[in-house]
């Protein structure tokens, strides 16, 4: 029995991802499942691919992950079965993969047609439920994607318009809860200094290099170029937002 990664934006105060594992308990009874993350941002898929992109590394080779961050629900946008080099995926194609897929490229793609397995009518509005959690029980109980639906190109996944990249122009990916702006950044060795928003940064090692209420660069615990202000939120002290340009200024 594999381990099913259950990440979503459904949060913990309405009954959803609990229908979800409830779903998965019956139909994949055995299969641990660990919950990553469920307050994630509502529907914001940038986010949600680098919270994947960071947790990715970290599991167990095999394992099923359940990726629910679906603003596209009951739409054309497919439903996918996804192997990777290392680990199984069940999500929406809209781009929830495309960072994820930089550290382990998918390898074969099967489209879900939850109406040769789907136990009743499937809810336009509630796939998590009706359509992937089944399908992440169908691969955690070890039975093949092709009783899934038609396998597809794995080429032809939907990207998000962003990329990890080693610089030096980039650009913030998005923010953690605590203010903290991860870039899609990935330099081999840490510049000097850093330009965001007009502001020319220090590059430390950790919060503390600077004192409280300054700001600074730094690697991330994902490997990402990241700024923070000590004991702040850098979101709101250097009004950053998404899409901020943010430009490495190498050592000489």
């Amino acid at each position: 029995m594999r381990t099913v990664y259950f990440l979503s934006d459904f949060g913990v105060r309405d009954v959803y991802a609990g229908v979800v594992r409830a779903v998965l308990r019956r139909r994949a009874p055995g299969a641990a499942v660990v919950d990553l993350a469920h307050d994630l941002p509502p529907g914001d898929l940038r986010h949600a691919a680098f919270q994947l992109y960071a947790a990715v590394p970290y599991l167990e080779p095999g394992g099923v992950v359940l990726a629910v961050v679906d603003p596209g629900v009951g739409t054309a946008r497919r439903a996918l079965a996804v192997r990777g080099e290392r680990l199984w995926y069940v999500l929406p194609d809209n781009g929830l993969l495309s960072l994820a897929a930089r550290l382990e490229p998918p390898r074969r793609v099967w489209r879900l047609e939850p109406e040769r397995w789907a136990e009743g009518a499937v809810s336009a509005t509630f796939h998590g439920r009706d359509v992937f959690a089944p399908a992440a029980a169908h691969l955690a109980a070890g039975r093949p994607a092709a009783a899934l639906g038609p396998e597809v190109d794995a080429g032809g996944l939907v990207r998000l318009g962003v990329d990890v990249v080693p610089g030096p122009e980039g650009e913030v990916l998005t923010f953690d809860r605590f203010g903290n702006a991860v870039t899609n950044l990935a330099p081999e060795a840490l510049p000097e200094t850093v330009w965001v928003s007009g502001r020319r940064l220090p590059v430390g090692r950790t919060f503390a290099d600077v004192a409280p209420g300054e700001a600074l660069a730094y690697r991330g615990s994902a490997g990402l170029l990241e700024i923070a202000v000590h004991r702040g939120s850098a979101r709101e002290a250097l009004g950053l937002a998404e899409g901020a340009a943010v430009r490495l200024e190498p050592r000489v």
